[in-house]
This record gives C-alpha cells, structure tokens and sequence, in this order.
C-alpha cells in the first residue's frame, strides 16, 4: 500500500530541485517506492570536507533532502505543507570518491508530524551515515 497521497515521478521531483542546494551538490531523486525514496548523491570536491572525506552536512542535506520530499508528497499540499523541525545525523564511516545511495522511508506520518529515518550507503564501503528528520505538518491557511 503507498504512503503517498500526492503522486508524481522522478524527473518531476528532480525538476523541483534544480534551484537549490540539493542541486548545487548533485543530488538527484532516483526512485520512488511504495513506501520509500531513493536517491544519490557524488561523493566529490563539491561534498568533500578538508581532509577529503565527505562533510557530514553534506549527508545531512542528503538526509534531509529525501526526507523533506517524502513528508510533503504524504500529505495534501493544497491544504498542508512541511517545514523540519530537528534533523540528526551519526556518521559511522568516511567516504572518499564515488557516490552515496540515501534511502528515506517514514517511522511515523501523523497529522502534525511526522518522523522519517534516512540511511546512506556508499557501494563499496557499506552504511555510512544514519538520520533521523522530524517534520511538522502546517495548515497553509496559517501561512
């Protein structure tokens, strides 16, 4: 059963994206599952922290990139929208080069919040970051 209440496609959300942050580090939505979505990000000078590693904001924009759109296609965005609340993230490996596979599926979607758990992955490396994003679900009229 999809969790979605409002559906649309990759290209769609990838399209959404092309004026942000999340674009400016190559972030790109690759899937979208019943109840889950994909997406990568390079690991490169763009998301590197000094020391060559990948910046864990980086992850964390990653984390909260996936997340952030999942919250907002759950609900009807004629009547409601989505804004984070608290975002945290633990880093358990470093990434170098290639790219990062985040997955964000929901623990909780509730009528004024909801709780979204993202991993990221590196192909060779295994799991590298693990998120957790809560968001609240907003009346539009109360803009």
């Amino acid at each position: 059963m999809s969790i979605w209440f409002t559906q649309t496609t990759t290209r769609e959300l990838n399209r959404l994206y092309r004026k942000t942050a999340a674009n400016s580090l190559g972030i790109q939505i690759t899937e979208i599952g019943d109840d889950y979505l994909k997406g990568t990000m390079p690991v490169d000078i763009r998301t590197h922290q000094p020391m060559g590693f990948l910046h864990g904001g980086a992850s964390v924009l990653l984390a909260e990139t996936l997340a952030g759109v999942g919250a907002q296609f759950c609900v009807d965005q004629v009547k409601y929208y989505c804004v984070g609340l608290e975002i945290n993230a633990n880093h358990v490996r470093g990434a170098k080069d290639g790219y990062v596979e985040g997955i964000a599926s929901p623990i909780h979607i509730g009528r004024t919040t909801q709780v979204w758990d993202i991993r990221i992955n590196h192909s060779k490396i295994g799991l590298i970051c693990v998120s957790r994003h809560t968001v609240a679900v907003l009346n539009v009229r109360e803009r």
